[in-house]
């Protein structure tokens, strides 16, 4: 029985429910947690899981234990972070920004913004992502950094957009945005995690051939009620680069392993 952690959001729903499931003739059976993705963060830090879907800058600080799989992450243009305002289309630098989590890659990414705009160091705290966004909307929060289904659902819900930090990161780097990677322990050995892979890739082949990619699995799990906002988001996060990073990819990677360094 192999640990996996991911995300309810639907682009680890659609890539990994077949996995889940059962694929016929695995030789794995899964105990799946299901948790946002900071905690998720967490429990590879601490070495609970033995696969996970986690945020990209997490893994110079697991690299020793874990192994960057080359499928089943999240990364591609026009699909990172946005910071968002409950008030203004302006950006205050002087007050608080809300960010969704302390080791995701959108925390990192707002800071590769910020320190490119600014000379002072910002003035930051942390909420789950789905708090972030409900306290925007309760003007409890002033600014705020958002990620998945959110990214499609300001506009209509009187949000104002400070920046689009992907578009930063993209601008920037020429490089597509590293969002989310999946990792394995190294202790499953080298044979057991090529097998993993396979099963990944195996996974989402079989959700890409669904003429709905939208199933009864991923819209329970899923943080919003709205099957074409499921749809729009599978389409965006979900890619070429989810079944093979590829040379591009881990360019980007490589790229945010070394800013991570610095941040």
């Amino acid at each position: 029985m192999l640990k996996l952690g991911i995300s309810t959001c639907p682009n680890d729903t659609f890539i990994y429910e077949a996995l889940i499931r059962g694929l016929e003739d695995s030789p794995f059976d899964w105990d799946v947690t299901f948790a946002d993705v900071q905690t998720l963060n967490e429990k590879v830090l601490r070495g609970e899981l033995d696969v996970a879907k986690i945020s990209a800058q997490v893994y110079p600080g697991i690299s020793e234990n874990y192994r960057c799989l080359g499928c089943g992450g999240a990364i591609g243009y026009g699909c990172g972070p946005l910071l968002l305002s409950s008030e203004s289309n302006t950006f205050d630098p002087e007050r608080e920004t809300t960010l969704p989590g302390a080791n995701t890659t959108a925390a990192l990414l707002f800071k590769f913004w910020f320190s490119r705009q600014f000379a002072t160091t910002p003035k930051l705290r942390y909420a789950l992502f789905n708090e972030v966004y409900e306290g925007l909307l309760s003007k409890n929060i002033t600014q705020g950094v958002t990620i998945h289904e959110h990214r499609f659902t300001w506009k209509r819900d009187g949000l104002h957009l400070l920046q689009d930090l992907g578009a930063f990161w993209e601008q920037q780097t020429g490089s597509p945005i590293p969002l989310g990677i999946a990792v394995a322990n190294k202790e499953l050995g080298f044979s057991t995690i090529e097998s993993v892979e396979r099963e990944i890739r195996r996974s989402l082949q079989i959700a890409r051939q669904r003429p709905n990619p939208v199933t009864p699995f991923i819209a329970e799990m899923a943080q919003i009620d709205d099957e074409e906002v499921i749809k729009s988001h599978i389409a965006m996060f979900v890619n070429d680069f989810s079944e093979n990073v590829g040379e591009s990819g881990w360019r980007a990677l490589e790229n945010l392993w070394r800013l991570s360094h610095c941040a």
